[in-house]
């Protein structure tokens, strides 16, 4: 009795350990297993998981693991420290630098560049108090950066083919919600304080220019899975390959629970979408409003999955084009570039999790509140 009971208390212990460090993955896999008593396991959802995405989130998390091995992070971050001086521009800076990269890069890859990027950067001059405002700005940044070109963000390019949307038109309605949010983010960076930056920590790294051109080129063609130009299957094994050759240890530092959280939550959404009532709910009040129950719906289910599924059921693509980008904004599940921020920082402060979501939250709802008001007025 008694070992049975020491066995108890030791799995509680561990599925508390488990819970409080993996707290978004138990509430995916929860989420993914609730949905699936309402749509039983079928051959449908071979199609529910984005192979590209995860090729792309698994490549990128390794090269940038591969980066780190090299220090190229810190070597960057001594440079910024160096040129800007203090935290008002050095912030500024991270935040705009993820803000043009989204629109190359699409939201999550930007995260995955640039928020080691700031992480250096704040962590070798102390400023650790200013972490979570940099991390949720460049989050926002790269969640709304995208959104004025066709490319910039999954969505977008969804919805652009699926109502065959001329390329003006399409920035015709993106433009002044585009432009609100960019004034936003400025101002709201040029609130943080022009403390002088002092390096505190110079390790003295040497850049390595060999390793760095190598795991630009796997970075590029990282990248190039996105825009379909390379099989994710085969980008995935020319990553792995090089990788096993060049630096082992980056494979193994990938963030695998990541990884697995979008898994949930494709299964989840891809489930959500298919249960009548839910149909039947967005087809009764999507005409209402469809900026406004659009931007609920990506809170639920994420920004991607609500572009796919409210467009069966809208012909106002304008509303819906502004809905799924402004509702990227919001819950951490909003755009699922959320969970890459929230588990970047997780990572570095533990202990801060609590006030990191408050202010999340609080900045969020501030860009959906203006932002709506914003396309409304313009729509």
């Amino acid at each position: 009795m008694a070992t049975v009971d020491n066995i108890f208390v030791k799995t509680m212990k561990l599925i508390k350990k488990v819970f409080f460090s993996q707290t978004v993955l138990c509430i995916a896999i929860l989420a993914m297993l609730v949905s699936c008593i309402f749509v039983p396991i079928d051959s449908e959802y071979a199609g529910y998981f984005n192979f590209q995405t995860l090729a792309t989130l698994f490549c990128t998390l390794a090269v940038v693991g591969a980066f780190s091995d090299i220090h190229l992070f810190e070597i960057i971050s001594k440079s910024i420290i160096i040129k800007l001086k203090n935290l008002r521009y050095a912030v500024i800076t991270l935040v705009f630098i993820t803000f043009f990269g989204s629109m190359i890069l699409a939201n999550d890859m930007a995260l995955l560049t640039f928020l080691p990027l700031g992480f250096f950067v704040l962590d070798r001059t102390d400023n650790y108090d200013s972490m979570a405002f940099t991390f949720i700005m460049q989050n926002i940044a790269a969640n709304l950066g995208g959104m004025l070109t066709p490319f910039g963000n999954p969505q977008n390019l969804y919805l652009f083919a699926f109502y065959e949307i001329d390329n003006i038109e399409f920035m015709q309605i993106m433009f002044p919600t585009f432009a609100a949010a960019t004034v936003m983010i400025i101002i709201i960076c040029l609130f943080v304080k022009k403390t002088p930056l002092e390096l505190k920590r110079d390790d003295n790294y040497k850049f390595n220019v060999k390793r760095t051109v190598i795991y630009s080129c796997l970075f590029v063609f990282s990248i190039l899975i996105v825009f379909r130009v390379v099989n994710p299957f085969v980008g995935t094994f020319v990553v792995v390959a090089a990788l096993m050759f060049l630096d082992r240890k980056a494979l193994k530092i990938v963030n695998y629970p990541l990884l697995l959280t979008f898994c949930c939550f494709f299964v989840f959404s891809s489930n959500l979408a298919r249960i009548q009532a839910v149909n039947d709910f967005f087809q009764e009040v999507l005409p209402l409003n469809t900026l406004l129950f659009g931007i609920l719906s990506c809170q639920c289910i994420s920004n991607v999955p609500s572009a796919v599924l409210l467009s069966h059921f809208t012909n106002d693509y304008r509303a819906l084009l502004q809905a799924v980008n402004i509702g990227g904004c919001g819950t951490l599940i909003a755009s699922l570039a959320s969970l890459i921020t929230f588990t970047e920082f997780k990572k570095h402060n533990p202990g801060k999790v609590g006030n990191y979501l408050a202010k999340f939250t609080a900045f969020n709802l501030l860009f959906i509140v203006v932002l709506y008001f914003v396309a409304t007025a313009f729509m």
